[in-house]
């Protein structure tokens, strides 16, 4: 498939990367950052949204520190899973992305940016037209949405990345940067429930780092994935699960799920009611099935919305082994 022409600009500092940003905006041209480029430059040859001006960030080496409280947004994925600084759930979410090629051009900020899919989305050109295009890429016509039907103000496109669940769990927050200054928030925060506008950056916004609270370093958990083959494919549901506990006595449990909806989904209601009655194995059960009730996938996915919901059940049960010593 043959790439559309766009002009690339490759600056070497963040405050050159917000001047070209600044320069674009002035002259209303619409531009992409490229990190790593493994979801972007996919999408850009079957035509998916792409545009005239792409700013690559891979020559600034501000975006590259990696430290247990600190992640910049250009640390490779595969880095990310190596470094004895990440947090072991951490890793392992990193480690699970794809295939080991992909994870060494990947990166974190492309990660928790990642593009929302969808089978009647993520196609060629050629294939798309066929169907009269689809809400999400409509080619200005207008198109209906092809999952629930008779509607073109709601993308159910869905949101399929690892690292975020992780990272919501921790308490992470988001570092973001544009010509309008410099803001952050918590992950939780940073998410907006429409495939198309996905989260909260603003055009031309740029996430820059994340950082990670001290006090939940030491914290325990797990990272568990259904998908189609041991590598390569995105998740069809993912579950983390991280606790704190003071000697047996289990004092805070997160869990926060991905692959489902459109943004994540972070439970912090249901855990946070069980722990003050925590009761083992009886409380896990409960807490699968709350899970599994909460969780709301749609039919645009690989796998049917209700085996995803069935194995997000699965997977709560499996992440929470470390609560009982297994």
């Amino acid at each position: 498939m043959k790439m559309p022409p766009f002009k690339l600009h490759m600056p070497t500092s963040i405050d050159e990367a917000i001047e070209i940003a600044k320069q674009m905006h002035s002259k209303e041209e619409e531009f992409d950052w490229v990190a790593g480029g493994t979801d972007l430059l996919p999408n850009y040859k079957w035509h998916l949204n792409s545009k005239k001006n792409v700013i690559s960030l891979a020559k600034i080496s501000q975006l590259t520190e990696l430290s247990k409280t600190h992640i910049g947004a250009m640390v490779r994925l595969q880095d990310l899973a190596d470094s004895e600084l990440t947090h072991p759930v951490l890793a392992k979410s990193a480690n699970s992305i794809a295939s080991i090629m992909i994870r060494r051009s990947g990166t974190v900020g492309g990660n928790i940016c990642l593009d929302t899919r969808c089978y009647w989305y993520n196609q060629t050109e050629d294939w798309r037209e066929s169907i009269e295009w689809c809400h999400k890429c409509d080619c200005g016509t207008g198109a209906d949405c092809r999952v629930i039907p008779n509607q073109n103000t709601l993308c159910v496109a869905t949101y399929q990345a690892d690292l975020a669940p992780v990272l919501m769990c921790m308490g992470a927050r988001v570092h973001l940067i544009s010509i309008s200054g410099k803001r952050e928030m918590l992950l939780n925060d940073f998410f907006e429930l429409d495939g198309m506008k996905k989260n909260k950056l603003l055009p031309g916004e740029l996430l820059t780092h994340i950082t990670i609270p001290k006090e939940t370093l030491q914290w325990e958990g797990d990272y568990q994935k259904l998908r189609q083959r041991e590598s390569w494919d995105f998740p069809e549901a993912g579950v983390a699960v991280l606790w704190k506990k003071e000697g047996e006595k289990l004092k805070q449990l997160r869990v926060a799920t991905t692959g489902l909806e459109s943004i994540p989904g972070y439970h912090e209601d249901i855990s946070s009611e069980l722990v003050k009655d925590w009761n083992g194995n009886e409380s896990i059960k409960i807490l699968s099935e709350q899970i599994r009730k909460a969780v709301k996938p749609v039919q645009n996915t690989w796998y049917t919305p209700s085996y995803r919901r069935k194995m997000v059940k699965v997977l709560t049960k499996r992440a929470c082994k470390g609560l009982l010593g297994e």
